[in-house]
């Protein structure tokens, strides 16, 4: 099944986890950097200081994604790069990476999607309360500004956060990520409505500074339950249990998104947490619940639900599931169901901002075979593009990720990317999934060979023309 003509095609990274040390360049350090220090924290005892020198090889990267056929590709700012102490002291330094990486996507017919935090909080403001202090709202709003002031004339795709339910809950609850808190609920939920703010704000000002109309978003992490049977009692069940509110931790999809889309806090997340909730002053919710233009998915695996009646469900483990590096089940029809139950309840285009598969990948005789990578994407693929089919409005999709890079509390040790990248060296091998994303990405639809070239966009992009009259 084709996808539509204007799909965007892209790969992802994020800054903390490609660039290196934001200090190193006349930056500041983050809470990462931080985290890192501490024994036991990181796999290995491995830190992001190297990661991809990708601030160094940015050209030659940019190069493997024109190679790759990327139309688009996502990527997050540093915050502390460009504002050291968070505030205040600009680094042009850091400034003139992001406009030489942004000129060099164009030149390339690479249209760059901008992220304005994924984790890396800069660690001076940490030290002044981080997501704590209210004033981190405007904190961020003020770095959100400078940042679009000097990009959007060429950048249009906009980002404010990602996957708040992750770096609140493990970083602020859990404390198995940066900045390794673990804090009582009360505290969490507090850290979690000033990150609320802290959006809302940065939408303001993306709209308040563009110089070219913006697009904008802010990057779910998504928990989807998938109906186990083609059954209306299991698919109706599924919904509603993919967006209850009902643990207490943020691993929902509710109680971080809907503040966002529907401008209030989930009656049943209400009831949940009434004991610890945050004092909420005029305005905040009309604050934070800002028009968006799309949903921006971060879509993994989901959890197989056969339900037994309207309120009660058991989930169920598949016999054939298999599971990646990271323990994460292989679960394709997420990428259907998450779709489609997020556009349905919020009623905006989906693009899906990460998806991908983690493996401990090798390099024998140059090549990296990476078949359980490519039977991954296929599988989940053919799951979105049956969405679309049935009426979902999808408008894109990026692989998570471009490169092999520093796993947050995994360190190197897992590798998600389509392009291997020997640590050491810095050496980057594309692997047997990147050539065959490249055919993907030509034909616009999902190929079932495994080609060990990247495509010829023209005479793929023909092919599929003549074998769909062949079909007609």
């Amino acid at each position: 099944m084709p996808f539509p003509q204007d799909f965007a095609w892209g790969a992802a990274t994020s800054s903390y986890q490609v660039e290196g040390a934001a200090w190193r360049a006349g930056g500041g350090p983050s809470v990462w950097d931080m985290f890192d220090r501490q024994p036991g924290r990181v796999a290995n005892g491995d830190t992001g200081e190297n990661a991809c020198d990708h601030v160094a090889r940015y050209r030659d990267d940019v190069a493997l994604m024109a190679q790759i056929g990327l139309g688009a590709y996502r990527f997050s700012i540093s915050w502390p790069r460009v504002l050291p102490e968070g505030v205040g002291r600009i680094n042009e330094r850091g400034l003139d990476f992001y406009d030489s990486l942004v000129d060099a996507l164009l030149e390339r017919g690479i249209e760059p999607w901008v992220t304005l935090f994924h984790w890396d909080f800069p660690y001076e403001l940490y030290c002044r309360g981080g997501w704590l202090n209210r004033d981190s709202a405007d904190w961020f709003a003020d770095y959100t500004s400078l940042v679009v002031e000097r990009l959007s004339d060429r950048v249009t795709r906009w980002c404010t956060l990602n996957e708040p339910q992750i770096y609140i809950g493990l970083g602020h609850l859990d404390g198995s990520h940066a900045p390794g808190l673990q804090m009582g609920m009360r505290e969490a939920l507090l850290a979690g409505h000033h990150t609320l703010l802290a959006h809302g704000k940065s939408v303001q000002a993306i709209r308040a500074h563009a110089l070219a109309a913006p697009s904008v978003s802010a990057v779910q992490a998504c928990f989807v339950y998938v109906p186990e049977r083609d059954h209306e009692l299991d698919i109706e069940t599924a919904r509603r249990a993919s967006f209850a509110v009902r643990e207490r931790h943020f691993f929902n999809n509710s109680w971080l998104c809907e503040p966002m889309l529907r401008g209030c806090y989930p009656a049943d997340g209400l009831e949940l947490f009434a004991d610890d909730l945050p004092a909420l002053r005029s305005g905040d919710l009309e604050t934070i619940c800002q028009p968006l233009d799309f949903l921006a998915c971060n879509i993994y695996w989901g959890s197989y639900l056969r339900a037994r009646d309207e309120d009660r469900f058991d989930l169920v483990e598949r016999d054939d599931m298999t599971r990646s590096a990271m323990g994460w089940p292989v679960t394709p029809e997420v990428m259907y169901w998450a779709p489609k139950f997020f556009a349905e309840r919020y009623d905006l285009p989906v693009v899906v901002t990460e998806n991908g598969f983690a493996a401990e990948d090798v390099v024998r005789d140059g090549r990296v075979d990476d078949a359980a990578r490519i039977d991954f994407h296929r599988r989940y693929l053919n799951e979105y593009a049956r969405a679309i089919e049935d009426g979902v409005d999808c408008r894109g999709y990026f692989a998570w990720s471009l490169l092999d890079n520093f796993e947050w509390a995994e360190g190197y040790a897992k590798r998600f990317g389509m392009v291997h990248v020997d640590y050491a060296s810095q050496r980057r091998t594309p692997k047997d999934s990147a050539y065959w994303y490249s055919h993907v990405i030509a034909a616009n639809a999902v190929v079932d060979d495994n080609p060990r070239g990247f495509a010829d966009k023209g005479a793929s992009i023909r092919a599929v023309d003549a074998a769909a009259k062949g079909r007609a």
